[in-house]
């Protein structure tokens, strides 16, 4: 037994809404529904409740997901809330893989939702933020990726067309989505990312990730279960591995590295795959430049050689390598608790991406990226390899 041993059975989703016009809870009971809906199972089949962390809405309360399984009427032998930042999609899959193999739970919904536009309850006050970052101007984490991106021009150098030419994918990718925000529905060219508004030199505003409501959900239970239940699109979890704190105990790190290094090898070996082997690939972006760390830090191309690698390959739907096929968080918004890239990578493998449905369907990588830790790169690193059944 173990996490290949359990399936993905359905997906579900909400157009992503810059400010939602519904509450947190009536879109946590739409995907529910549509969970329900697709896949015939009764609500009182489901025993297991696993969210994600990354809420805004729900950061007031130490008690979210019990109140969530409240709210929607669940009674479960699992309840889990994973609080990996930006990983914790990606986490919350191992998790439910694990309970379910574990027999703690035998159907397993997973809940991405949150309003964090139209109410957000987030504090920061215990971090290291407020004492020896915001009093001198590094607010918040602009700032942050602006000194990362500043520190790899400085070791490496950096050709930022090139990084245009990644958001400008991306957003060729939002305009094939219906889901993604329609405020970034709108379709631009390495001209406008290069003049984009600057925010913290030399991030400029189209390398940012704009903050957005919505709700996202899976159904996981066992490949044994979903058989009998005549489930057959599953989609299966073949590896995976995450990082926390990576090189934490350094006084002295390159900036440049994460702990992707170490997940993304460990989540691609659990696999039985190389890097070389990756059908798509479905990267967490809060700002554009992560996407090109994580070329150098999975093994794509060696460090240093993430521009090189940009200008030699097309990263459209049906590219050589297509990358973040729904737009990513940058070109549909940041919301459902960050989880668009983990539905999207579903969606590609069950052959329902539409317009911009990939070609090779044998595997997807999907990545996290979790908060950012003083000094360092991001502070957590995940790394899931996803194959049909």
């Amino acid at each position: 037994m173990g996490l290949r041993d359990s399936a993905i059975v359905a997906y579900a989703e909400t157009k992503v809404m810059d400010k939602s016009d519904r509450d947190v809870w009536v879109l946590s009971g739409e995907i529910l529904e549509e969970l329900l809906d697709k896949t015939g199972v009764d609500k009182n089949e489901i025993d297991g409740l696993v969210m994600a962390g990354l809420t805004g809405t729900g950061a007031g309360n130490p008690f979210w997901a019990q109140t969530t399984a409240d709210v929607l009427g669940l009674e479960v032998g699992f309840c889990e809330q994973v609080h990996t930042g930006g990983c914790s999609a990606a986490g919350c899959v191992a998790r439910a893989a694990a309970a379910i193999d574990y027999g703690m739970c035998e159907v397993a919904f997973l809940l991405f939702a949150d309003t964090h536009v139209l109410e957000d309850h987030t504090d920061h006050s215990h971090s290291y933020r407020r004492e020896w970052t915001d009093p001198y101007g590094l607010m918040g984490p602009p700032g942050a990726f602006g000194l990362l991106s500043r520190r790899y021009e400085a070791q490496y150098g950096l050709d930022y067309g090139m990084l245009g030419k990644l958001a400008v994918t991306q957003r060729n990718h939002a305009l094939l989505n219906e889901n993604a925000c329609e405020k970034l529905r709108v379709p631009i060219t390495i001209d406008d990312y290069m003049n984009s508004r600057m925010i913290a030199d030399p991030i400029r505003l189209l390398d940012c990730v704009m903050r957005a409501d919505g709700a996202a959900g899976l159904m996981m239970m066992s490949r044994k279960r979903a058989k009998q239940k005549g489930l057959t699109k599953t989609i299966i979890p073949v590896g995976y591995a995450e990082r926390t704190n990576f090189k934490g105990g350094e006084n002295l790190v390159d900036v440049t590295k994460s702990g992707h290094e170490i997940c993304g090898k460990k989540a691609l070996d659990a696999a039985g795959l190389a890097i070389k082997d990756v059908a798509s690939f479905h990267p967490y972006d809060d700002f554009i430049i992560a996407i090109m760390l994580q070329f150098e830090a999975f093994g794509f191309c060696k460090a240093g050689e993430g521009v090189q690698f940009i200008r030699d390959h097309d990263f459209s739907y049906n590219g050589d390598l297509p990358l973040n096929t729904g737009g990513g968080q940058i070109s549909a918004g940041q919301a459902a608790c960050s989880s668009h890239n983990l539905v999207e990578a579903v969606r590609q493998l069950q052959g329902e991406a539409g317009k911009r449905q990939v070609k090779d369907t044998r595997n997807a990588l999907v990545t996290g990226i979790g908060w950012i830790n003083y000094g360092r790169n991001w502070g957590s690193s995940a790394a899931l390899v996803l194959v049909p059944e």
